[in-house]
């Protein structure tokens, strides 16, 4: 199974990111990923830039709403995501509570649904499985 840990914050998590030296940051979550990569669970993972530069588009309206970052009060900032593959929910777990983040962070651990999650003879499923597939043959050239 494919669970997607998504960081967060709130402006008491960014401070405590902001006063720690980058480079203590960058290797506590060298080594994080370092364990991850050993133990054969991480797909992918990303950091995200400052949310300053960064935008929301709002859907609540009769059209779209483009507004540019900063946001403001900081509830549940969305800083960067790992994407790992386990056997249980409890193993994603154990994974995420090893994550090198300070007070004011959290992880939201969510499955990532896989293509056996949808009805098989659904015409878009089915569009999708063949462009998954095509995609991978681009990746292999």
């Amino acid at each position: 199974m494919k669970f997607m840990l998504i960081m967060r914050a709130d402006d008491q998590g960014v401070r405590a990111y902001q006063d720690m030296p980058f480079e203590e940051v960058i290797a506590a979550m060298g080594r994080y990923n370092e364990s991850m990569i050993k133990a054969g669970v991480l797909l992918a993972g990303e950091g995200l830039t400052d949310a300053a530069e960064g935008f929301v588009v709002d859907f609540s309206g009769e059209t779209p709403l483009v507004t540019d970052g900063p946001y403001g009060e900081t509830k549940e900032l969305f800083n960067g995501f790992w994407i790992i593959e386990v056997s249980t929910r409890e193993e994603a777990a154990e994974w995420a509570k090893r994550a090198p983040l300070t007070p004011g962070a959290s992880l939201e651990v969510r499955r990532v649904t896989e293509m056996e999650d949808f009805p098989a003879d659904n015409e878009w499923i089915q569009k999708e499985a063949g462009w998954r597939e095509e995609a991978a043959a681009r990746a292999a050239e």
